[in-house]
């Protein structure tokens, strides 16, 4: 059922098996499974995923390669939606553990907002992270080619970047050296933009110049194209440097905010999990982009279905089993 301001109170009294927070391939792999293992599910989602602004799906096998993730995740809610799972638009503010249950503090609507609190056995976080664009003066310029020919993941579109050139625009000196050089296994032809925003070393400049790639930090003015095909940038001195392609290395803004009351491991911004998607805290699992792994919407639908598993066998092995209540002996004897 889809809730929303009208109805969303209505559901303040039942105690969800799952609340997923965050509707993108993750969230909606789980919430899939867990209706179709009979549990009680609510998705909340917040907005856009990070996949809606993929523009086409190279990596998903079975779909056909030019498949954009908005259409993916289209076609992931109308099947959730037709195993009759819950579904809310809303902003989860804070979750907090009452010990049998988390309660899940939501914000619905953006203007005239109303806030209800919603619980569950077990929370799936799926809210995944949003990548830092090139800030610049009009950044419509930027999103005219971002998710086109100027990427986001290299794992995604280093296939795409082969043997053309290449603009890396980084965030710190750390995402230089942690992109550069696998980025040029897909090709050499790489110039590297700071947009002033660090300093580089000169250790690492003469390791830059070592292989031939260039180091540009004067800041950028503006990307130059048309039709979303993005074929240079223009600095703020004048200067226009051509290139065929890029990559965008500014790093991610994680959407965890509501797990701040809780004490998880992490590595870096990245929550540690298991094999199955469980964080330190037994009954919070973290998939998708949230958790220590590839950044992958495969993997994320992958990520979904074991936590929806996992929670199910808990779920089942605390219920056990069902009885044949009109087949046991007493019953047939009393007959």
């Amino acid at each position: 059922m889809q809730l929303s301001k009208s109805n969303v109170l209505e559901r303040s009294d039942h105690v969800y098996d799952a609340i997923i927070v965050g509707g993108g391939a993750g969230g909606l792999s789980a919430g899939i499974y867990s209706q179709r293992y009979l549990l009680s599910s609510l998705i909340i989602d917040k907005g856009k995923a990070r996949s809606f602004w993929m523009q086409e799906l190279h990596n998903y096998l079975g779909l056909p390669p030019d498949t954009p993730g908005r259409v993916l995740l289209q076609q992931g809610k109308k099947h959730y939606d037709s195993l009759n799972g819950d579904f809310l638009n809303a902003y989860v503010e804070e979750v907090v553990d009452e010990g049998d249950t988390f309660a899940v503090r939501v914000k619905v609507g953006r203007q005239n907002s109303i806030y209800s609190v919603l619980r569950s056995k077990y929370l799936i976080a799926a809210s995944g992270i949003i990548d830092h664009l090139p800030q610049l003066e009009n950044m419509q310029n930027v999103f005219e080619y971002a998710g086109y020919n100027l990427h986001v993941c290299m794992v995604c579109d280093g296939y795409e970047m082969a043997d053309k050139e290449c603009g890396l625009f980084a965030g710190s000196e750390a995402s230089i050296e942690e992109m550069v050089f696998s980025l040029s296994w897909f090709t050499p032809y790489i110039t590297v933009f700071t947009h002033s925003l660090f300093s580089v070393s000169g250790e690492l400049r003469s390791k830059l110049q070592q292989y031939g790639y260039r180091l540009v930090e004067t800041p950028i003015k503006q990307f130059l194209g048309k039709n979303h095909h993005m074929t240079g940038v223009e600095l703020v001195d004048g200067t226009v440097v051509e290139l065929e392609t890029g990559l965008i290395a500014m790093g991610s803004h994680y959407h965890n905010t509501y797990l701040e009351g809780f004490n998880l491991e992490r590595k870096g911004g990245y929550l540690i999990t298991d094999q199955m998607g469980r964080t330190s805290h037994p009954r919070i699992f973290a998939i998708g982009d949230l958790k220590v792994g590839l950044n992958q919407v495969v993997i994320a639908a992958g990520d979904g279905a074991l936590a929806a598993t996992q929670i199910w066998r808990e779920i089942r092995r605390a219920v056990g089993a069902k009885p044949w209540l009109s087949n046991l002996p007493s019953a047939l004897t009393q007959t």
